[in-house]
């Protein structure tokens, strides 16, 4: 069922992305009065699953759900239709209208997936505002429970203030900020340290599997979440949900700190002090040759925590007019940060080409229960990235066409038929295997 539910809103998600993007060209052609064949979302290679002709444009679904597109007469696009291209140019074909027209009508699908990603993000901000943990409210520094994190050179207690000169706002974007960036700002006790990011930060960040945790939390108290059935301490005063406060009388305020304790008291009895509820208790308990109390940490949620007065969340609503802003902001650092992740890609020392994924790895974002919150915050990420992606200029793309056609309208020289023919067979087979690579990955993954 989980498996149903993810898929059913990654469908739903990208068959809306490819409609209004397809739309984007199939609009602006109307208007200049070009002819559209057919308008189809996904591929319909032999056949379509179902399809109607009205007017001078056949509508339908393909069967391959790779995509989408428009056949616009007098085009070199997708469908290789190169015997039309044999024609003289008729007054209704794409190879007719001015490089202008021609321009608005290959940048039409970019431009509604851009301006759909902001719109959707200035809604989000409007109808949820935000609610999140301020980096610089987690007072006490970070807690280090991954080697990886111990590789970048952080320690518990270390405080992130930046990465690569840029103040961290939220202290969820601290992985991808190490994921983008190359260098980093800590404070230890007082002092502030500089400190590189190492090239191969993204290969290990791959090697760890999706589903290995964060690299840093916020320090968490110790709370107790189940006695272990060999736990010596099965017969002591200790329930679930109490809260280690002190051991043989020090304070602690953090596992951590608690660990520490526990670990000059191995094979010793002590006395602990827990929280429980609006009460404190003394307990007396046994400790392990490991240094534990056989007992399963729990985890509180941000909320608990802020109750608890160990971190103080950010909570903001927006106006209408506010939220333009604040959707614009959060476009645009999307886009950046995909950008950089692009970058990073192409580096092969970065080994982040590893973590390059396909229709699994992007299904697999969506939850496991509805939730309309991430439903547009998945699919407004996706539209920019949609976006961003159709804008490079590889032939086969967007971005190739509109290189095309700029060089056209600065030298007036128009490349020749054959070339463009040549130019889309090559894009088209460098986009299969990047298709191809990127799958496969996933594929690797799943069997790894």
């Amino acid at each position: 069922m989980e498996i149903l539910i993810k898929a059913s809103q990654f469908i739903l998600s990208l068959s809306l992305l490819i409609v209004l993007h397809e739309l984007g060209h199939f609009i602006p052609a109307k208007l200049f009065k070009t002819r559209v064949e057919k308008f189809y979302l996904f591929f319909d290679y032999k056949f379509s699953l179902i399809k109607k002709k009205v007017g001078e444009t056949v509508y339908g679904i393909g069967w391959i759900p790779l995509g989408g597109y428009v056949k616009i007469s007098g085009m070199i696009d997708e469908s290789m239709d190169t015997e039309q291209m044999k024609q003289p140019a008729q007054p209704w074909e794409f190879r007719s209208k001015p490089a202008w027209q021609r321009l608005i009508i290959m940048l039409g699908g970019v431009f509604v997936n851009f301006v759909l990603g902001i719109f959707i993000y200035i809604m989000l901000m409007y109808a949820y505002g935000e609610k999140f943990l301020p980096n610089e409210n987690v007072t006490d520094g970070v807690w280090v429970q991954d080697s990886l994190a111990t590789d970048l050179g952080i320690k518990t207690g270390d405080k992130v203030l930046t990465i690569d000169g840029e103040k961290i706002k939220k202290f969820s974007e601290l992985t991808i900020g190490f994921v983008n960036g190359n260098t980093y700002q800590i404070e230890r006790n007082g002092q502030i340290l500089d400190k590189e990011i190492p090239e191969n930060f993204i290969s290990k960040l791959v090697d760890r599997g999706k589903d290995a945790g964060a690299i840093l939390l916020p320090r968490y108290p110790f709370v107790i979440a189940e006695i272990s059935e060999d736990s010596p301490n099965t017969n002591a005063d200790i329930q679930p949900k109490d809260i280690v406060v002190a051991i043989n009388g020090n304070s602690i305020k953090y596992f951590d700190e608690a660990q520490t304790e526990l670990d000059k008291v191995k094979n010793q009895e002590i006395t602990i002090t827990v929280q429980r509820g609006i009460e404190t208790k003394q307990v007396v308990v046994k400790v392990t040759e490991n240094g534990k109390l056989g007992v399963g940490l729990g985890q509180l949620s941000f909320k608990d925590l802020e109750k608890l007065g160990y971190y103080q969340l950010a909570e903001i609503e927006y106006s209408f007019a506010e939220a333009i802003p604040a959707g614009w902001n959060k476009s645009w650092k999307t886009l950046t940060d995909y950008v950089k992740q692009l970058k990073k890609i192409f580096n092969p020392s970065t080994g982040a080409y590893k973590g390059l994924g396909g229709f699994i790895s992007i299904g697999s974002i969506f939850p496991a229960e509805w939730s309309a919150q991430s439903f547009w915050n998945i699919t407004a990420f996706l539209s920019i990235m949609l976006g961003f992606m159709n804008l490079l200029p590889i032939p086969a793309l967007d971005g190739g066409h509109v290189v095309f056609t700029l060089w056209e309208m600065i030298t007036g020289k128009k490349p020749g038929d054959k070339f463009l023919e040549y130019a889309q067979v090559a894009g088209f087979v460098l986009l299969v295997a990047l298709l191809l690579f990127a799958n496969g990955n996933d594929i690797f993954r799943l069997f790894k």
